[in-house]
């Protein structure tokens, strides 16, 4: 790997979250170890099994969107505006001096339009073809996060969206990376939007056991890597980055949060929705990440694990991470803020960048909440329950996906 390649650095990040929607309000309920999960309000959820999720509070598109754009657009990409919108802000990007054809974008989902999709086919039901509205298809696709974002904003540099499912975001990332490392962008505004708690996502998740039932305490039902762990909570919202090129970052004088210094990809090929058993899939995408960015497996100080407090796939990362770390594995520090936001699905990889962004940044490691009685298979420096003050050099963010796509992206502090 040449050693002349274009550095990347993370110069903004914005959130929608089940904990804030700004920056500082996330940022100060995640270290104080604040957990976002609650009854669910978005539609009557009495006779589920699952009675909860986490939810966005107080969204507002106050003057970034006028109400009748917003009502074109489905949850989910009013997420990822509102979210670019205040990444572009941190980032104090002027987009009037700045080439907008060197601007790009890439927001992954893993769902898209949910919500869209079953108000409109109830209406479709219910009122007849004639009422289906015409903005049904638009609102519902995928990369409509991707493309709005881009038309509020005029950036006119490439344009995509990733579908991954739970790795939409870490491979929107990641590909991001890749474009302004070859030159086709200097900007890239990338993450993840997911907004699918729905009837139907709900009762699909909850059918397949895949969530926690802990109806009578929600907040603590979201315990990676504890023994008690019943499965995940559902989450929602938006993470975004600013990246862009050393040169054009140093030429206006931008902050660097961090540097974007690698990123691996790869596949397990093994089940619909299970992860290989001896996590050699989730291991081979940690890898590449550190050969990418130059790194040998004990420069990383913390790992931001995908860690959805599901019982297979806990300890099953925890494997992977023992196969790629070997005896540093017991040194580091592994978390899952998850334990706090909730899974959020295909926006977890863009969320969880944001925060190991501000990890590197401020010195300050998240913890993992919940975890009162860890699994024997979890073996690990977990952050238990309390954020820890250091500073970190380098780190890695997770995210796995169903379909057994793998995506990791490796971060270091600013030099």
């Amino acid at each position: 790997m040449s050693a002349e390649r274009t550095r990347v650095f993370v110069t903004g990040a914005g959130v929608c979250s089940p904990i804030g929607n700004d920056l500082e309000t996330f940022w100060e309920n995640l270290v104080g170890g604040v957990s976002g999960a609650g009854p669910i309000t978005r539609f009557d959820a009495s006779t589920y099994e699952t009675r909860f999720a986490c939810e966005v509070k107080d969204f507002s598109i106050e003057g970034i969107l006028d109400r009748k754009e917003a009502k074109r657009m489905d949850r989910f990409v009013q997420f990822a505006v509102v979210a670019s919108h205040s990444a572009l802000k941190h980032a104090a990007l002027d987009l009037e001096t700045t080439d907008r054809d060197r601007v790009g974008v890439i927001i992954g989902s893993g769902i898209g339009g949910m919500e869209t999709f079953e108000t409109q086919h109830t209406n479709l039901l219910e009122k007849g073809h004639g009422r289906v509205s015409p903005f049904f298809i638009p609102m519902m696709i995928s990369d409509m996060a991707a493309g709005l974002v881009s038309i509020q904003f005029g950036l006119r540099g490439p344009n995509f969206c990733t579908v991954s499912a739970c790795a939409s975001g870490a491979h929107a990332i990641g590909e991001a990376l890749r474009l302004l490392r070859a030159g086709d962008a200097d900007v890239m505004i990338c993450g993840g939007a997911e907004a699918t708690i729905t009837p139907m996502a709900v009762a699909g998740f909850g059918n397949m056991r895949a969530l926690s039932t802990r109806n009578d305490d929600p907040q603590r039902a979201s315990r990676p890597f504890d023994k008690d762990r019943d499965g995940f909570v559902l989450g929602e919202g938006a993470g975004v980055l600013v990246l862009e090129t050393e040169e054009h970052a140093r030429r206006r004088g931008a902050t660097l949060l961090c540097e974007l210094s690698g990123y691996g990809a790869s596949a397990d090929a093994y089940h619909m929705t299970a992860p290989c058993g001896d996590g050699d899939g989730a291991a081979r995408a940690m890898r590449r990440a550190l050969q990418d960015a130059q790194m040998k497996p004990e420069d990383v100080g913390y790992v931001n694990a995908h860690g959805t407090s599901t019982p297979t796939g806990d300890p099953i990362e925890v494997t992977a991470a023992k196969t790629v770390f070997g005896d540093h594995a017991k040194k580091l520090m592994m978390g899952s803020t998850k334990s706090m936001t909730g899974h959020l699905l295909g926006a977890a990889g863009g969320l969880e960048a944001v925060i190991v962004s501000l990890t590197l940044a401020r010195g300050i490691v998240p913890p993992t909440i919940n975890l009162d009685t860890p699994d024997e298979a979890c073996d690990l420096d977990f952050v238990a329950n309390k954020a820890r003050t250091i500073q970190v050099k380098a780190a890695l963010s997770n995210s796995f996906g169903f379909g057994g796509h793998n995506a990791t992206l490796a971060m270091k502090v600013s030099a």
